[in-house]
């Protein structure tokens, strides 16, 4: 779509929990309760929406009307939603917009809030998008853990401060050296989940293994701390400082490394058009693209992926299959 969607975002977590979309396993598996939820309010308003405007449901996962965009509620959550999910999967957030880091900070808030309503968990994505935007511009490692870091760059979170939970945190609470014995869990809730992951990038000793060892090692939900924190040291530390016995285990490489390349590059093309001129200062929704009348298919999206050249080659778009075809499909690693 060439721009921040966060109905094609909820389209895409609905396919993953319906169909296995983008799983390592072919299926959905270890989806949290909070996403779930989410996904079926999401599922309803699909239905309620295709009778209002009386469109066929199933052409509703391509919508691109932007007026209809504008009007869909994709705000599926609740005040009190505040699990760790929203933060596992923010990184392409700010790798796509990066240059913008208002856009990036602003962007990776809604994507959490559309499955987990809290604003703690809005705020937990602004302000960790905002350290991953400042990995991805090499900021240094010290600059990145100041405990002034917020306060240093007010202007990138626009009219609406942190709240305090997420603040206490912004201002070092996780720089503590005993780690779990003094109190750092890395918990499904994400107030917890934050801290926990920043401890472990603190703490790391500029090793990603480390890192990620140490992450697990806090116990309880220990996958996703460990994903929180290898999204911002994967970001500070590059690719090529991952360790090798892990990369050579991971499901279908290429296919990321091909998905990254694309969404840095689609970022930078963003940022020439609209980041020079767009505002978003904490916007209520964001603005969307016009994409073609008539949508790629399920499969074709995928191929596309598989047989990625160039960023400026595209496709006619084809028809949608239809939730049969759409079964058949075994494909990539998703988070929860």
């Amino acid at each position: 779509r060439h721009d921040f969607v966060p109905y094609d975002q909820l389209v895409r977590y609905k396919w993953w929990y319906q169909y296995g979309y983008m799983s390592s396993t072919g299926k959905c598996f270890d989806i949290g309760a909070a996403t779930r939820q989410s996904l079926e309010e999401f599922s309803r308003r699909q239905e309620s929406f295709a009778k209002k405007h009386n469109i066929p449901v199933e052409r509703l996962d391509f919508l691109s009307n932007t007026e209809l965009l504008d009007e869909f509620k994709v705000n599926c959550s609740s005040k009190g939603v505040a699990g760790n999910g929203a933060l596992m999967r923010l990184t392409p957030v700010s790798l796509f917009f990066h240059a913008n880091p208002e856009a990036a900070v602003e962007f990776s808030g809604i994507s959490g809030r559309i499955t987990h309503g809290d604003k703690k968990a809005y705020d937990a994505c602004r302000y960790y998008g905002a350290l991953i935007c400042a990995a991805l511009k090499d900021y240094k490692k010290s600059d990145i853990l100041d405990k002034d870091f917020y306060e240093k760059h007010k202007h990138w979170f626009g009219n609406t401060p942190l709240c305090d939970e997420i603040k206490k945190i912004a201002e070092g609470s996780y720089q503590k050296e005993g780690g779990y014995q003094d109190g750092i869990r890395g918990k499904g809730y994400i107030v917890n989940a934050l801290e926990a992951a920043l401890w472990a990038f603190w703490s790391d000793e500029n090793s990603f293994e480390k890192g990620v060892l140490d992450a697990v090692n806090l116990g309880d939900d220990t996958d996703t701390t460990a994903a929180i924190y290898g999204q911002l040291a994967g970001a500070y530390y590059g690719y090529k400082e991952l360790p090798k016995k892990w990369i050579k285990h991971v499901y279908a490489k290429q296919f990321i490394l091909n998905v990254s390349e694309w969404i840095a590059y689609e970022g930078k093309k963003w940022n020439e058009t609209e980041g020079s001129t767009s505002s978003h200062q904490s916007q209520p929704e964001p603005t969307y693209v016009t994409t073609p009348d008539e949508p790629q298919s399920f499969f074709q999206r995928i191929f596309a992926f598989f047989n990625y050249t160039s960023p400026t080659k595209h496709s006619a778009p084809p028809s949608p299959c239809s939730p049969q075809q759409k079964k058949k499909h075994r494909s990539q690693s998703t988070d929860e």
